[in-house]
């Protein structure tokens, strides 16, 4: 997976060559935002992203301050025949927000927002983070569902479903879309909902990346302000009896509480068992509530105290810090069985790395009751899905950590199903199982709407759903 950079110098500077300087230099001069070339300040900065294992030499990144911009970066890259690939968080532990040799359309500080408290809902740029989102819609006592880390980009978490804490309650991100603005392959500007290009609205939930770049996002609000939430750590002794136990307490769970499950290693080298938790509405419920899991155990120790929504959402903050080397497999589990219990636990101890950890995530409630024809959005009938995220800091042990991650994913295949939460695909997540990841008839209909928007797959750096002949 280590990539050689003198490959990456020789692509870039092809690309350039090819292009010229009066070229770029016109373009240039066209655009508000900045146009960062390889040799200059910022450009390593901008080529950077979450996963430390990325490292990729674009030719060309332009930040874009507005909309003019994309659509003029889109019609740079199509007449000047260049790759591209769109970022805006830049959380993607694929990295395919960047690009080798082509154009990178960063989005990153287009961050306009603005709340509507009366119809409680947000108009959003695509370069906002959750955390900075929460902010502006907290002021109004509102929030959205919006992924678990508050770092996270908003766009590419939607666009691929978008699981966070208030996911049982109030169902994904996607979900909770009433409208985006996108410009399509041929730069043409559109607004798609319910009544206004359908068909793509549909297709954007779930695999958006495919058909567009999205500046904009309108989202439902719903009252959220203080939470009960944190983490419960058991002895990893009594490991299989916690994740059993934790089966059992999320089946019959209201939908006010999401709660996930955490294998990881603690700062002094120990192995332990982690629930993390948030339960969205009355305290005094809320504590009834985790009374089970507070005295199972006993824990070694109860972090779960009420909280603000925004508090909530940094929790994890701290356990993903960016400039890591990551590498993450994950399925959906067609149940918490024993046997899958006992898997997990046996093989996470074997880790090459104290960095890795392995989550359980519970879903249902709300989620599940929607249809599961409403978006493109893959399954909604699994309760739980694992997700190994394999992390380690020496790059010369990159080949080991990811061996075990596969070795690992592959033992747990008998208790896991076809389908995959997209937003978790690996680098090396071949065609075949993003087909598998819709299923037959969504990915046939998914097609169709490729043919549509972008029948030359232009936007080809993302869970790819490639056009048909």
């Amino acid at each position: 997976m280590l990539q050689d950079k003198s490959k990456h110098q020789f692509s870039k500077s092809a690309t350039l060559t090819a292009l010229g300087k009066p070229i770029i230099e016109s373009w240039k001069a066209s655009l508000r935002g900045d146009l960062f070339q390889p040799d200059d300040p910022g450009y390593d900065a901008a080529r950077s992203v979450y996963n430390a294992m990325i490292d990729r030499y674009p030719a060309l990144i332009v930040r874009c301050a507005g909309v003019s911009d994309v659509i003029s970066a889109i019609h740079f890259a199509r007449t000047n025949n260049l790759l591209v690939s769109i970022r805006s968080g830049g959380h993607n532990v694929a990295g395919k927000a960047i690009c080798d040799g082509g154009l990178v359309i960063d989005l990153s500080h287009m961050k306009g927002c603005r709340v509507d408290p009366v119809s409680q809902t947000v108009r959003a740029e695509a370069g906002l983070t959750w955390g900075e989102i929460d902010r502006e819609t907290q002021a109004f006592g509102l929030a959205t569902t919006g992924g678990v880390i508050s770092t996270t980009g908003i766009a590419g978490l939607t666009l691929g479903g978008g699981f966070g804490w208030l996911v049982r309650k109030h169902g994904t991100s996607s979900d909770n879309l009433s409208a985006v603005d996108i410009i399509t392959a041929d730069g043409q500007f559109l607004r798609a909902s319910e009544t206004e290009h359908p068909d793509l609205f549909w297709g954007i939930r779930g695999a958006g990346s495919n058909f567009g770049v999205i500046t904009s996002f309108e989202y439902q609000l719903h009252p959220v302000a203080t939470v009960l939430g944190g983490m419960i750590i058991y002895p990893y002794a009594k490991a299989r009896d916690i994740l059993r136990f934790y089966r059992d307490f999320t089946e019959t769970a209201p939908d006010e509480l999401t709660a996930h499950a955490g294998l990881l290693v603690t700062p002094e080298g120990e192995p332990v068992v982690a629930i993390f938790l948030c339960y969205n509405g009355s305290i005094e419920v809320g504590e009834k509530v985790l009374q089970p899991l507070r005295a199972f155990g006993p824990p070694l120790a109860d972090q779960t105290q009420a909280m603000t929504y925004p508090e909530m959402q940094m929790l994890l903050d701290e356990s993903f810090p960016t400039g890591l080397h990551n590498y993450w497999k994950s399925s959906f589990l067609r149940d918490l069985s024993d046997e899958g219990i006992d898997t997990l636990v046996d093989h996470f101890v074997t880790a090459p790395s104290p960095l890795t950890a392995v989550l359980i995530e519970n879903f249902g409630g709300a989620m599940e009751r929607i249809s599961q024809d409403a978006t493109a959005f893959g399954p909604r009938d699994h309760h739980y899905d694992f997700l190994i995220v394999s992390r380690w800091t020496n790059p010369t042990e990159t080949e080991k950590n990811i061996q075990w991650t596969r070795d690992f994913w592959d033992r747990m295949q008998p208790f896991a199903t076809k389908a995959a939460y997209v937003n978790y695909l690996a680098e090396d997540d071949n065609s075949e199982r993003v087909k598998e990841i819709y299923g037959a008839t969504k990915y046939e209909r998914l097609v169709a709407l490729k043919n549509k928007y972008d029948p030359t797959n232009f936007f080809q750096l993302n869970p790819n759903i490639k056009p048909g002949a």
